[in-house]
């Protein structure tokens, strides 16, 4: 078994490479590093990788000629939002996990829920998100597209967080990698609580009254 070992070794050091080799702008195709910035598609709703320079091109509102848009990096954890259990079952959502944005393209409210199958749109009435922006404020402030309301209702949990879209789809990913069975299976829901718990040591815990 011993004379595997460098063969094992050298396995990983090529996918080690050939990873390395697959992270670049989407743009330019110059190589990136792992922590990088995305952008949006606003047409296909992809999220696309960039350099440094591309980033520089896109970090102002009128780049992208309204198609593709820098996705922002604003983390805020909203410890003070008002949404009473009544009120959540009034939205008629059929999960307790979604994130909702404003999608300009489709000129309304989007509510997405993250599953298995991807990302999957539930209805959200202008009225109804009118009135969650009336007595949260934070949320007239919140980027469209780019930005979202997640929410974290799931057994018991009553969290609210504002952050960039690309965070929504890393939670759709991760669901979808590691979902087993009808109810997801234990490894999934291990996966879930990880997120949550480094959203919250990653984002200020002062607050949306400090926003």
């Amino acid at each position: 078994m011993s004379d595997q070992t460098p063969f094992a070794a050298l396995r990983q050091l090529v996918r080690d490479a050939t990873q390395a080799a697959e992270e670049q702008c989407d743009l330019c195709s110059q190589p990136i590093p792992v922590e990088h910035r995305h952008l949006l598609n606003l047409s296909s709703r992809e999220i696309q990788c960039v350099c440094q320079a591309c980033r520089i091109l896109f970090d102002r509102r009128a780049a992208g000629g309204g198609t593709l848009k820098l996705i922002p990096t604003r983390y805020l954890r909203l410890n003070t939002f008002q949404l009473t259990d009544a009120e959540w079952t009034g939205l008629h959502l059929p999960v307790d996990m979604v994130f909702i944005t404003n999608n300009t393209l489709a000129g309304r409210v989007m509510a997405m829920y993250p599953g298995p199958m991807g990302p999957t749109e539930s209805l959200l009435s202008l009225e109804t998100w009118g009135d969650m922006e009336k007595r949260n404020p934070i949320l007239k402030e919140m980027e469209p597209d780019v930005e979202a309301l997640l929410v974290n209702r799931v057994r018991g949990a009553r969290e609210y967080f504002l952050v960039p879209i690309d965070e929504c789809y890393k939670l759709v990913g991760l669901i979808r990698l590691h979902w087993r069975g009808l109810t997801g299976g234990q490894e999934v829901w291990k996966e879930i609580n990880a997120f949550f718990a480094a959203l919250k040591r990653h984002v200020p815990s002062s607050g949306e009254d400090d926003a």
